[in-house]
């Protein structure tokens, strides 16, 4: 029998658990009927970063960006392609540094984009600057 796994829906950030063999299956949130899972990154506040970061059986990969920052903005479009290629097996999401500064402080970020991967509330990578598709999806499957 496949054990539940928990994700935090990106529209509600209600707690979800369904079986794991059907993450695959276009789930959908039981609360606000939104796909759990869009191949695009997730939008993170201050209010709703810790939901995510520690409520969820997914590893979690969280951009910091800017709007101002130039390579933030060229590595956006590879960014999104990742997370196509990667979902389900890992939640990605984007945190404005600009309009949310306490996590980004929380976490040390020094420089944007600088890209933190979690699991189970906890940091297990960081890399800061730009990357493309290929180098992201290089880097992420090396470390989850």
């Amino acid at each position: 029998m496949n054990e539940g796994i928990k994700v935090v829906c990106g529209h509600c950030d209600s707690v979800v658990r369904l079986p794991g063999d059907r993450l695959k299956d276009a789930p959908r949130c039981p609360k606000c009927h939104f796909p759990l899972f869009e191949g695009k990154p997730i939008e993170l506040t201050e209010v709703n970063f810790d939901r995510h970061l520690t409520r969820s059986d997914l590893p979690l990969v969280v951009d910091f960006w800017a709007p101002w920052c130039g390579p933030c903005i060229a590595m956006a479009p590879f960014y999104e392609a990742t997370a196509q290629q990667l979902e389900p097996k890992l939640r990605f999401a984007k945190l404005n540094t600009q309009d949310e500064p306490a996590p980004a402080a929380r976490f040390n970020i020094r420089s944007i984009p600088t890209l933190l991967v979690f699991r189970a509330g906890k940091e297990i990578a960081r890399q800061s600057g730009a990357m493309d598709a290929a180098a992201l999806t290089r880097w992420l499957n090396s470390v989850v």
